[in-house]
Protein backbone atom coordinates (compact mmCIF):
# COMPACT_ATOMS: atom_id res chain seq x y z
CA UNK A 1 0.00 0.00 0.00
CA UNK A 2 1.55 3.30 -1.04
CA UNK A 3 2.10 6.20 1.52
CA UNK A 4 -1.15 8.40 -0.55
CA UNK A 5 -3.48 5.65 -0.55
CA UNK A 6 -2.67 5.23 3.52
CA UNK A 7 -2.84 8.92 4.11
CA UNK A 8 -6.42 8.81 2.36
CA UNK A 9 -7.81 5.91 4.09
CA UNK A 10 -6.70 7.32 7.24
CA UNK A 11 -8.22 10.80 6.46
CA UNK A 12 -11.82 9.02 5.30
CA UNK A 13 -11.81 6.84 8.72
CA UNK A 14 -11.43 9.96 10.75
CA UNK A 15 -13.88 12.23 8.69
CA UNK A 16 -16.65 9.70 9.36
CA UNK A 17 -16.34 8.84 12.80
CA UNK A 18 -16.13 12.69 13.63
CA UNK A 19 -19.09 13.21 11.14
CA UNK A 20 -20.97 10.10 13.09
CA UNK A 21 -21.01 11.55 15.98
CA UNK A 22 -21.80 15.29 15.07
CA UNK A 23 -24.36 14.05 12.99
CA UNK A 24 -25.86 11.64 15.90
CA UNK A 25 -25.80 14.82 18.34
CA UNK A 26 -28.44 17.08 15.78
CA UNK A 27 -30.27 14.05 14.65
CA UNK A 28 -31.44 13.43 17.73
CA UNK A 29 -32.63 16.94 18.64
CA UNK A 30 -35.34 16.63 16.32
CA UNK A 31 -36.51 13.15 17.22
CA UNK A 32 -36.69 13.79 21.10
CA UNK A 33 -40.31 14.85 20.92
CA UNK A 34 -41.42 11.74 18.75
CA UNK A 35 -39.22 9.71 21.13
CA UNK A 36 -40.63 10.89 24.45
CA UNK A 37 -44.21 10.55 23.18
CA UNK A 38 -43.72 7.13 22.12
CA UNK A 39 -41.81 5.93 25.57
CA UNK A 40 -44.24 8.27 27.75
CA UNK A 41 -41.32 9.85 29.12
CA UNK A 42 -41.27 12.22 31.07
CA UNK A 43 -39.40 16.15 29.69
CA UNK A 44 -36.65 15.40 32.44
CA UNK A 45 -36.31 11.53 31.28
CA UNK A 46 -35.60 12.82 27.68
CA UNK A 47 -32.89 15.65 28.70
CA UNK A 48 -31.02 12.72 30.40
CA UNK A 49 -30.22 10.93 26.79
CA UNK A 50 -28.21 13.94 25.64
CA UNK A 51 -27.39 14.61 29.30
CA UNK A 52 -26.01 11.12 30.33
CA UNK A 53 -24.23 11.05 26.82
CA UNK A 54 -22.30 14.22 27.14
CA UNK A 55 -21.40 13.64 30.96
CA UNK A 56 -19.83 10.13 29.77
CA UNK A 57 -17.99 11.73 26.57
CA UNK A 58 -16.52 14.94 28.54
CA UNK A 59 -15.62 12.60 31.62
CA UNK A 60 -13.69 10.21 29.47
CA UNK A 61 -11.73 11.70 26.25
CA UNK A 62 -8.57 12.43 27.91
CA UNK A 63 -7.95 8.60 28.95
CA UNK A 64 -9.28 7.24 25.73
CA UNK A 65 -6.63 9.90 24.38
CA UNK A 66 -4.14 8.19 26.71
CA UNK A 67 -5.34 4.44 25.73
CA UNK A 68 -4.73 5.40 22.32
CA UNK A 69 -0.87 6.65 22.83
CA UNK A 70 -0.36 2.95 24.73
CA UNK A 71 -2.33 0.98 22.20
CA UNK A 72 -1.98 2.55 19.10
CA UNK A 73 -5.34 4.95 17.97
CA UNK A 74 -6.03 2.51 15.01
CA UNK A 75 -7.55 -0.16 17.54
CA UNK A 76 -8.94 2.25 20.00
CA UNK A 77 -10.50 3.78 16.90
CA UNK A 78 -12.05 0.59 15.70
CA UNK A 79 -13.02 -0.07 19.41
CA UNK A 80 -15.24 3.13 19.24
CA UNK A 81 -16.38 2.48 16.14
CA UNK A 82 -17.89 -0.95 16.49
CA UNK A 83 -19.44 -0.25 20.05
CA UNK A 84 -21.01 2.82 18.96
CA UNK A 85 -22.55 1.09 16.18
CA UNK A 86 -23.77 -1.63 18.50
CA UNK A 87 -24.97 1.08 21.02
CA UNK A 88 -27.07 2.51 17.68
CA UNK A 89 -28.32 -0.57 17.13
CA UNK A 90 -30.00 -1.31 20.57
CA UNK A 91 -31.11 2.10 21.47
CA UNK A 92 -33.02 1.67 18.04
CA UNK A 93 -34.53 -1.71 19.50
CA UNK A 94 -35.12 -0.13 23.11
CA UNK A 95 -38.51 -0.97 24.25
CA UNK A 96 -38.19 1.87 27.60
CA UNK A 97 -36.72 4.93 28.40
CA UNK A 98 -34.43 3.54 30.70
CA UNK A 99 -32.73 1.33 28.20
CA UNK A 100 -32.36 4.39 25.72
CA UNK A 101 -30.57 6.38 28.46
CA UNK A 102 -28.19 4.22 29.59
CA UNK A 103 -27.43 3.03 26.18
CA UNK A 104 -26.86 6.47 25.39
CA UNK A 105 -24.41 6.24 28.27
CA UNK A 106 -23.04 3.40 26.71
CA UNK A 107 -22.95 5.22 23.27
CA UNK A 108 -21.10 8.01 25.10
CA UNK A 109 -18.09 5.73 26.30
CA UNK A 110 -17.39 4.26 22.73
CA UNK A 111 -18.20 7.83 21.39
CA UNK A 112 -15.17 9.13 24.34
CA UNK A 113 -12.53 6.44 22.65
CA UNK A 114 -13.01 7.36 18.61
CA UNK A 115 -13.03 11.16 18.79
CA UNK A 116 -9.50 11.61 20.33
CA UNK A 117 -8.13 8.24 17.96
CA UNK A 118 -9.61 10.05 14.85
CA UNK A 119 -6.65 13.36 15.73
CA UNK A 120 -4.23 10.85 16.50
CA UNK A 121 -4.89 8.82 13.31
CA UNK A 122 -4.14 12.30 11.55
CA UNK A 123 -0.64 12.99 13.67
CA UNK A 124 0.55 9.64 12.69
CA UNK A 125 -0.21 9.60 9.02
CA UNK A 126 0.76 13.41 8.39
CA UNK A 127 3.57 15.20 8.22
CA UNK A 128 3.36 17.49 11.01
CA UNK A 129 3.74 21.01 7.61
CA UNK A 130 1.06 18.94 6.00
CA UNK A 131 -1.14 18.44 8.71
CA UNK A 132 -3.31 21.47 8.50
CA UNK A 133 -5.50 20.33 5.28
CA UNK A 134 -6.59 17.30 6.54
CA UNK A 135 -7.64 18.71 9.93
CA UNK A 136 -9.96 21.42 8.20
CA UNK A 137 -11.00 18.75 5.67
CA UNK A 138 -12.48 17.00 8.94
CA UNK A 139 -13.87 20.41 10.55
CA UNK A 140 -16.02 21.01 7.08
CA UNK A 141 -16.90 17.48 7.58
CA UNK A 142 -18.33 18.39 11.13
CA UNK A 143 -20.03 21.59 9.67
CA UNK A 144 -21.55 19.65 6.59
CA UNK A 145 -23.29 17.20 9.26
CA UNK A 146 -24.90 20.09 11.57
CA UNK A 147 -26.54 21.23 8.14
CA UNK A 148 -27.75 18.00 7.41
CA UNK A 149 -28.32 16.63 10.75
CA UNK A 150 -31.66 18.28 11.49
CA UNK A 151 -32.77 17.77 7.66
CA UNK A 152 -31.56 13.97 7.91
CA UNK A 153 -33.52 14.11 11.50
CA UNK A 154 -36.78 15.12 10.28
CA UNK A 155 -37.06 12.79 7.67
CA UNK A 156 -36.25 10.16 8.99
CA UNK A 157 -38.31 10.92 12.34
CA UNK A 158 -41.02 12.18 10.10
CA UNK A 159 -41.41 8.90 7.58
CA UNK A 160 -39.71 6.38 9.72
CA UNK A 161 -40.39 7.12 13.09
CA UNK A 162 -37.11 8.00 15.70
CA UNK A 163 -35.62 4.71 15.36
CA UNK A 164 -34.91 5.48 12.24
CA UNK A 165 -32.26 8.01 13.48
CA UNK A 166 -30.05 5.78 15.35
CA UNK A 167 -30.32 2.99 12.86
CA UNK A 168 -28.73 5.12 10.55
CA UNK A 169 -25.62 5.33 12.23
CA UNK A 170 -25.53 1.45 12.48
CA UNK A 171 -24.09 0.45 9.20
CA UNK A 172 -20.99 2.90 8.50
CA UNK A 173 -19.76 2.63 12.20
CA UNK A 174 -19.62 -1.19 11.99
CA UNK A 175 -18.03 -1.08 8.31
CA UNK A 176 -15.71 1.72 9.53
CA UNK A 177 -14.47 -0.16 13.01
CA UNK A 178 -14.14 -3.59 11.04
CA UNK A 179 -11.79 -2.01 8.48
CA UNK A 180 -9.89 -0.62 10.73
CA UNK A 181 -8.73 -3.85 12.31
CA UNK A 182 -8.30 -5.16 8.62
CA UNK A 183 -6.24 -2.40 7.19
CA UNK A 184 -3.54 -1.52 8.56
CA UNK A 185 -2.32 1.77 7.63
CA UNK A 186 1.45 2.93 7.33
CA UNK A 187 2.59 6.06 8.61
CA UNK A 188 4.34 8.48 5.59
CA UNK A 189 7.78 9.62 4.78
CA UNK A 190 9.44 7.78 7.95
CA UNK A 191 11.73 5.32 8.86
CA UNK A 192 11.56 2.75 11.57
CA UNK A 193 13.05 3.64 14.93
CA UNK A 194 14.82 1.27 16.85
CA UNK A 195 12.11 -0.25 18.97
CA UNK A 196 12.11 0.74 22.75
CA UNK A 197 11.51 -2.39 25.08
CA UNK A 198 7.98 -2.30 26.00
CA UNK A 199 8.35 -1.51 29.40
CA UNK A 200 9.80 2.04 28.28
CA UNK A 201 7.81 2.05 25.41
CA UNK A 202 4.30 1.39 27.24
CA UNK A 203 3.93 4.05 30.62
CA UNK A 204 1.37 2.65 33.16
CA UNK A 205 -1.59 3.97 32.94
CA UNK A 206 -2.68 6.29 35.62
CA UNK A 207 -6.29 4.68 36.47
CA UNK A 208 -6.62 7.24 39.80
CA UNK A 209 -5.82 10.28 37.76
CA UNK A 210 -7.96 8.84 35.52
CA UNK A 211 -10.80 8.25 37.88
CA UNK A 212 -10.19 11.70 39.30
CA UNK A 213 -10.42 13.82 36.34
CA UNK A 214 -13.74 11.99 35.17
CA UNK A 215 -15.31 12.99 38.42
CA UNK A 216 -14.28 16.44 37.71
CA UNK A 217 -15.50 16.98 34.47
CA UNK A 218 -18.19 15.26 35.13
CA UNK A 219 -19.04 17.54 38.14
CA UNK A 220 -19.06 20.46 35.92
CA UNK A 221 -20.90 19.06 33.23
CA UNK A 222 -23.40 18.37 34.90
CA UNK A 223 -23.22 21.80 36.45
CA UNK A 224 -22.94 23.34 33.40
CA UNK A 225 -25.98 21.39 32.04
CA UNK A 226 -28.31 22.01 34.62
CA UNK A 227 -28.15 25.61 34.98
CA UNK A 228 -30.19 26.13 31.59
CA UNK A 229 -32.58 23.67 32.67
CA UNK A 230 -33.06 24.24 36.73
CA UNK A 231 -31.04 27.23 37.31
CA UNK A 232 -28.86 27.07 40.58
CA UNK A 233 -29.87 24.70 43.25
CA UNK A 234 -28.20 22.09 45.70
CA UNK A 235 -27.53 19.69 42.96
CA UNK A 236 -25.94 21.92 40.83
CA UNK A 237 -24.07 23.29 43.59
CA UNK A 238 -22.57 20.01 44.73
CA UNK A 239 -21.58 19.38 41.14
CA UNK A 240 -19.77 22.27 41.09
CA UNK A 241 -18.67 21.56 44.61
CA UNK A 242 -17.63 18.11 43.42
CA UNK A 243 -15.59 19.28 40.48
CA UNK A 244 -13.49 21.56 42.26
CA UNK A 245 -12.39 18.94 45.03
CA UNK A 246 -11.80 16.70 42.29
CA UNK A 247 -10.18 18.80 40.10
CA UNK A 248 -7.46 19.86 42.59
CA UNK A 249 -7.12 16.18 44.08
CA UNK A 250 -6.11 15.47 40.77
CA UNK A 251 -4.08 18.51 39.84
CA UNK A 252 -1.43 17.33 43.51
CA UNK A 253 -1.79 13.86 42.38
CA UNK A 254 -0.60 14.62 38.73
CA UNK A 255 2.58 16.27 40.09
CA UNK A 256 3.26 13.23 42.35
CA UNK A 257 2.56 10.06 40.26
CA UNK A 258 5.30 8.74 38.01
CA UNK A 259 3.63 7.83 34.83
CA UNK A 260 0.84 10.75 34.55
CA UNK A 261 -2.53 10.89 32.80
CA UNK A 262 -1.51 13.82 31.24
CA UNK A 263 2.12 14.26 30.68
CA UNK A 264 3.80 17.55 31.88
CA UNK A 265 5.06 18.04 28.16
CA UNK A 266 1.59 18.44 27.14
CA UNK A 267 0.54 21.64 28.62
CA UNK A 268 4.70 23.39 29.18
CA UNK A 269 4.88 22.95 25.03
CA UNK A 270 3.84 26.41 25.35
CA UNK A 271 1.36 25.67 22.53
CA UNK A 272 -1.58 23.31 24.21
CA UNK A 273 -2.39 25.97 26.74
CA UNK A 274 -2.86 28.71 24.64
CA UNK A 275 -4.63 26.61 21.66
CA UNK A 276 -7.36 24.77 24.54
CA UNK A 277 -7.69 28.44 25.62
CA UNK A 278 -9.17 29.42 22.45
CA UNK A 279 -11.12 26.52 21.31
CA UNK A 280 -12.80 27.16 24.96
CA UNK A 281 -13.11 30.86 24.68
CA UNK A 282 -14.14 30.54 21.23
CA UNK A 283 -16.74 28.02 21.72
CA UNK A 284 -18.59 29.47 24.75
CA UNK A 285 -19.12 32.57 22.83
CA UNK A 286 -20.54 30.41 19.68
CA UNK A 287 -22.75 28.30 21.02
CA UNK A 288 -24.15 31.17 23.93
CA UNK A 289 -24.72 32.96 21.33
CA UNK A 290 -26.50 30.73 18.87
CA UNK A 291 -28.52 29.34 22.11
CA UNK A 292 -30.03 33.55 22.74
CA UNK A 293 -30.38 33.71 19.08
CA UNK A 294 -32.63 30.70 18.58
CA UNK A 295 -34.99 32.14 20.76
CA UNK A 296 -34.52 35.72 19.21
CA UNK A 297 -35.49 34.00 16.20
CA UNK A 298 -38.49 31.88 17.11
CA UNK A 299 -39.47 34.35 20.28
CA UNK A 300 -39.25 37.86 18.97
CA UNK A 301 -39.42 36.81 15.28
CA UNK A 302 -42.34 34.35 15.57
CA UNK A 303 -40.47 32.54 12.78
CA UNK A 304 -41.19 27.90 12.90
CA UNK A 305 -38.41 25.63 13.30
CA UNK A 306 -37.21 25.37 9.39
CA UNK A 307 -37.43 29.18 8.91
CA UNK A 308 -35.06 29.87 11.68
CA UNK A 309 -32.79 27.12 10.45
CA UNK A 310 -32.63 28.91 7.17
CA UNK A 311 -31.81 31.72 9.16
CA UNK A 312 -28.67 30.15 10.53
CA UNK A 313 -27.79 28.40 7.50
CA UNK A 314 -24.99 30.73 6.71
CA UNK A 315 -23.13 29.60 10.03
CA UNK A 316 -22.98 26.08 8.66
CA UNK A 317 -22.37 27.46 5.05
CA UNK A 318 -19.13 29.00 6.29
CA UNK A 319 -17.90 26.14 8.60
CA UNK A 320 -17.44 24.02 5.34
CA UNK A 321 -16.17 26.88 2.75
CA UNK A 322 -13.94 28.53 5.48
CA UNK A 323 -12.36 25.79 7.28
CA UNK A 324 -10.14 25.35 3.96
CA UNK A 325 -9.22 28.87 3.72
CA UNK A 326 -8.36 28.53 7.12
CA UNK A 327 -5.82 25.91 6.23
CA UNK A 328 -4.15 27.79 3.86
CA UNK A 329 -3.94 30.76 5.72
CA UNK A 330 -2.47 28.90 8.55
CA UNK A 331 0.46 27.75 6.64
CA UNK A 332 1.06 30.93 5.10
CA UNK A 333 0.49 33.54 7.75
CA UNK A 334 0.44 31.70 10.72
CA UNK A 335 -1.41 30.04 13.80
CA UNK A 336 -0.86 33.54 15.42
CA UNK A 337 -2.27 36.15 13.30
CA UNK A 338 -5.05 33.51 11.89
CA UNK A 339 -6.54 32.80 15.34
CA UNK A 340 -6.19 36.07 16.29
CA UNK A 341 -8.38 37.16 13.09
CA UNK A 342 -10.80 34.45 13.55
CA UNK A 343 -11.16 35.49 17.15
CA UNK A 344 -11.65 38.77 16.17
CA UNK A 345 -14.69 37.53 14.13
CA UNK A 346 -16.06 35.76 16.08
CA UNK A 347 -16.44 38.83 18.44
CA UNK A 348 -17.66 41.07 15.98
CA UNK A 349 -20.70 38.12 14.84
CA UNK A 350 -21.87 38.04 18.73
CA UNK A 351 -21.57 42.03 19.05
CA UNK A 352 -23.30 42.75 15.91
CA UNK A 353 -26.12 40.09 17.09
CA UNK A 354 -26.48 42.29 20.27
CA UNK A 355 -27.52 44.71 17.93
CA UNK A 356 -30.33 42.84 16.39
CA UNK A 357 -34.20 43.93 17.08
CA UNK A 358 -37.65 43.85 15.80
CA UNK A 359 -36.88 45.58 12.29
CA UNK A 360 -33.44 42.91 11.67
CA UNK A 361 -33.71 41.87 7.94
CA UNK A 362 -32.73 38.04 6.64
CA UNK A 363 -29.49 40.32 5.68
CA UNK A 364 -28.24 41.46 8.83
CA UNK A 365 -29.36 38.23 10.81
CA UNK A 366 -27.57 36.12 8.04
CA UNK A 367 -24.47 38.76 8.69
CA UNK A 368 -24.44 37.58 12.13
CA UNK A 369 -24.07 34.40 11.51
CA UNK A 370 -21.67 34.78 8.26
CA UNK A 371 -19.20 35.99 10.71
CA UNK A 372 -19.85 33.64 13.47
CA UNK A 373 -19.15 30.76 11.01
CA UNK A 374 -16.15 32.38 8.96
CA UNK A 375 -14.65 32.98 13.12
CA UNK A 376 -15.06 29.54 14.63
CA UNK A 377 -14.13 27.52 11.61
CA UNK A 378 -10.65 29.64 11.12
CA UNK A 379 -10.11 29.30 15.40
CA UNK A 380 -11.43 25.52 15.47
CA UNK A 381 -9.10 24.74 12.35
CA UNK A 382 -6.21 26.84 13.53
CA UNK A 383 -5.74 25.88 17.15
CA UNK A 384 -7.43 22.06 16.47
CA UNK A 385 -3.81 22.01 13.98
CA UNK A 386 -1.89 23.44 17.09
CA UNK A 387 -2.38 21.71 19.51
CA UNK A 388 -1.93 18.16 17.94
CA UNK A 389 0.92 19.10 15.80
CA UNK A 390 2.88 20.46 18.46
CA UNK A 391 2.45 17.48 20.87
CA UNK A 392 4.96 15.07 20.70
CA UNK A 393 4.46 11.80 18.97
CA UNK A 394 4.08 9.75 22.40
CA UNK A 395 1.63 12.32 23.03
CA UNK A 396 -1.10 12.85 20.35
CA UNK A 397 -3.97 11.31 21.66
CA UNK A 398 -3.82 13.25 25.00
CA UNK A 399 -3.78 15.99 22.96
CA UNK A 400 -6.41 15.15 20.73
CA UNK A 401 -8.52 14.34 24.12
CA UNK A 402 -7.86 17.42 25.71
CA UNK A 403 -9.26 19.63 22.34
CA UNK A 404 -12.29 17.15 22.26
CA UNK A 405 -12.51 18.09 26.33
CA UNK A 406 -12.47 21.68 25.16
CA UNK A 407 -14.97 21.63 22.93
CA UNK A 408 -16.97 19.68 25.37
CA UNK A 409 -16.77 22.30 27.77
CA UNK A 410 -16.81 24.92 25.81
CA UNK A 411 -20.04 24.88 24.56
CA UNK A 412 -21.70 23.76 27.81
CA UNK A 413 -20.32 27.11 29.66
CA UNK A 414 -21.29 29.40 27.16
CA UNK A 415 -25.11 28.04 27.54
CA UNK A 416 -24.90 28.36 31.19
CA UNK A 417 -23.29 31.54 30.41
CA UNK A 418 -26.05 32.59 28.06
CA UNK A 419 -28.91 31.21 30.59
CA UNK A 420 -27.74 32.88 34.00
CA UNK A 421 -27.08 36.21 32.12
CA UNK A 422 -30.59 36.65 30.77
CA UNK A 423 -31.79 35.70 34.27
CA UNK A 424 -30.15 38.80 35.40
CA UNK A 425 -30.52 40.68 32.90
CA UNK A 426 -33.98 40.23 31.99
CA UNK A 427 -36.77 41.55 34.49
CA UNK A 428 -37.93 39.79 37.70
CA UNK A 429 -41.22 38.14 36.18
CA UNK A 430 -39.47 36.52 33.29
CA UNK A 431 -37.10 33.43 33.09
CA UNK A 432 -34.25 32.33 30.79
CA UNK A 433 -35.44 28.42 31.05
CA UNK A 434 -36.62 27.16 27.82
CA UNK A 435 -39.91 28.01 26.19
CA UNK A 436 -41.12 24.45 26.64
CA UNK A 437 -40.48 23.97 30.53
CA UNK A 438 -41.72 27.66 31.37
CA UNK A 439 -43.41 30.51 30.22
CA UNK A 440 -42.18 32.01 27.24
CA UNK A 441 -40.57 35.43 26.51
CA UNK A 442 -42.18 38.17 26.27
CA UNK A 443 -40.60 40.16 22.89
CA UNK A 444 -39.24 43.58 24.51
CA UNK A 445 -38.32 41.77 28.34
CA UNK A 446 -35.88 39.26 25.81
CA UNK A 447 -34.17 41.43 23.67
CA UNK A 448 -34.00 43.95 26.66
CA UNK A 449 -32.21 41.28 28.12
CA UNK A 450 -30.06 39.84 24.82
CA UNK A 451 -28.32 42.85 24.26
CA UNK A 452 -25.99 42.84 27.91
CA UNK A 453 -25.90 39.07 27.63
CA UNK A 454 -24.57 39.15 24.05
CA UNK A 455 -22.17 41.95 24.65
CA UNK A 456 -20.41 39.70 27.96
CA UNK A 457 -20.54 37.06 25.76
CA UNK A 458 -18.67 38.97 22.99
CA UNK A 459 -15.82 39.76 25.91
CA UNK A 460 -15.60 36.34 26.24
CA UNK A 461 -14.52 35.95 23.10
CA UNK A 462 -12.41 39.41 22.85
CA UNK A 463 -10.31 37.28 25.44
CA UNK A 464 -9.51 34.86 23.20
CA UNK A 465 -7.48 36.81 21.67
CA UNK A 466 -4.84 36.68 24.33
CA UNK A 467 -4.36 33.06 24.26
CA UNK A 468 -4.28 33.46 20.44
CA UNK A 469 -1.19 35.65 20.25
CA UNK A 470 0.53 33.30 22.28
CA UNK A 471 0.33 30.62 19.47
CA UNK A 472 3.23 29.88 16.79
CA UNK A 473 3.76 32.52 14.45
CA UNK A 474 4.55 31.68 10.68
CA UNK A 475 8.39 31.24 10.96
CA UNK A 476 7.97 29.41 14.42
CA UNK A 477 10.27 26.29 14.42
CA UNK A 478 9.61 22.54 14.68
CA UNK A 479 11.03 20.37 17.34
CA UNK A 480 12.91 17.14 16.19
CA UNK A 481 10.42 15.21 17.55
CA UNK A 482 7.33 16.14 15.84
CA UNK A 483 7.62 13.31 13.27
CA UNK A 484 4.99 11.21 11.91
CA UNK A 485 4.24 7.79 14.00
CA UNK A 486 3.44 4.00 12.63
CA UNK A 487 0.61 2.28 14.57
CA UNK A 488 2.46 -1.05 14.71
CA UNK A 489 0.30 -4.55 15.03
CA UNK A 490 1.79 -5.65 18.01
CA UNK A 491 2.00 -2.29 20.66
CA UNK A 492 1.43 1.84 20.43
CA UNK A 493 2.52 4.25 18.24
CA UNK A 494 6.58 4.64 17.94
CA UNK A 495 8.69 7.98 16.89
CA UNK A 496 9.85 7.08 13.12
CA UNK A 497 12.86 9.16 12.11
CA UNK A 498 14.03 9.63 8.94
CA UNK A 499 17.43 8.11 8.19
CA UNK A 500 20.09 10.26 7.30
CA UNK A 501 23.71 10.22 6.51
Amino acid sequence: MSSPRGRRLTLVASVTGAVIVALDGTVLTVAQPRLQRDLNATFAQVQWTSTGYLIAVASLLVFAGRLGDRYGHRRVFALGMLGFGAASAGIGLAGGIGWVIGLRVAQGVFGALLQPATLGMLRAAYPPDRLGRPVAVRTGAIGLAAVAGPLVGGALTTHLGWRAVFFVNVAPALAMGLAALAVRVPSALAVRAPVAPRDTARPRLDLPGAALLAVALAGLVHTLVGIPETGWTVATALGLGCAVVAGGVFVWHERRTADPLVPPGVLRSGTAGPALGVLVAASAALFGALFLGTYYLQDVLALDPLDSGLRALPLAVMMVLGAPVAAMLTRRQGPRRTAVAGMVLVTAGVLLMSRLGRGSGAEAIGGCFLLLGAGFATVMVTATTVAVRDASVDTAGVAGGLQQTAMNIGPALGVAAATTLMSVAGRGDTTGRPPGDGPRWAADVFLSAMGPALTVLAAVAAAGVLPATRLPGRAAARRPEDQPVEELPDGPPRSEIASSA
